[in-house]
C-alpha cells in the first residue's frame, strides 16, 4: 500500500499535529519542514502520544499554549529550540504529560478556541490506526478538516 504525503493548506496555518508510534517521526518533520516555509506565517501545535518511552527526553515547555490543560507541559526539546508548541499525552503516568490518549488531549484543547481559530485551523494525524481514526473523529467533531495517515500506510 502506498500513501499521499500530508498537503498543509494556506487558508488552514493552525496545524494540529497529532502523532503515536512510528507517526511520531512523520509529525515532527511536518513541523520541522513548516517552520522551513515562508509562504504562510504557520501556526503548527504538536501533540505526541505514547505508552513507553518517547524516542526523546522530555522537558518542560517554555512555551506557553493557551486552554492547555494544567500540569501538561511535557514538550519536545527540538520542537521547542524551533519554537514550536508541543505536549506530550500517555496512560504511563511519565511527568508533566496529560493522563490519557493523545486524541483526549487534542479535543480538550480545541474545547478552548473560539470558531474563528477553528475555521484556520486543519488536524494531520499519523500513527496507529485506532489513533488516527479517533482523531479523524476529534476533527470531525470540530469541524476542521483532516489528514491522517496510519502507521500500516506511513511506515
Amino acid at each position: 500500500m502506498t500513501g499521499r504525503g500530508f498537503v498543509p493548506h494556506a487558508l488552514k496555518p493552525r496545524a494540529l499535529l497529532v502523532g503515536g508510534g512510528v507517526g511520531i517521526p512523520a509529525v515532527v518533520l511536518l513541523a520541522e519542514a513548516l517552520c522551513e516555509r515562508s509562504d504562510v506565517q504557520w501556526k503548527p501545535l504538536v501533540l505526541l502520544g505514547s505508552q513507553t518511552p518517547f524516542p526523546f527526553h522530555p522537558r518542560p515547555s517554555t512555551i506557553l499554549v493557551p486552554g492547555m490543560p494544567a500540569g501538561v507541559i511535557a514538550a519536545v526539546p527540538s520542537l521547542e529550540e524551533r519554537g514550536v508548541p508541543s505536549r506530550l499525552a500517555t496512560l504511563a503516568d511519565f511527568p508533566g504529560c496529560y493522563d490519557g490518549a493523545v486524541t483526549d488531549l487534542a479535543a480538550a484543547w480545541l474545547t478552548s478556541l473560539d470558531r474563528a481559530k477553528l475555521d484556520e485551523m486543519e488536524m494531520f494525524a499519523c500513527g496507529p490506526a485506532e489513533m488516527v481514526e479517533a482523531a479523524a473523529a476529534v476533527a470531525l467533531r470540530f469541524g476542521i478538516p483532516c489528514q491522517a495517515a496510519p502507521e500500516e500506510v506511513s511506515a
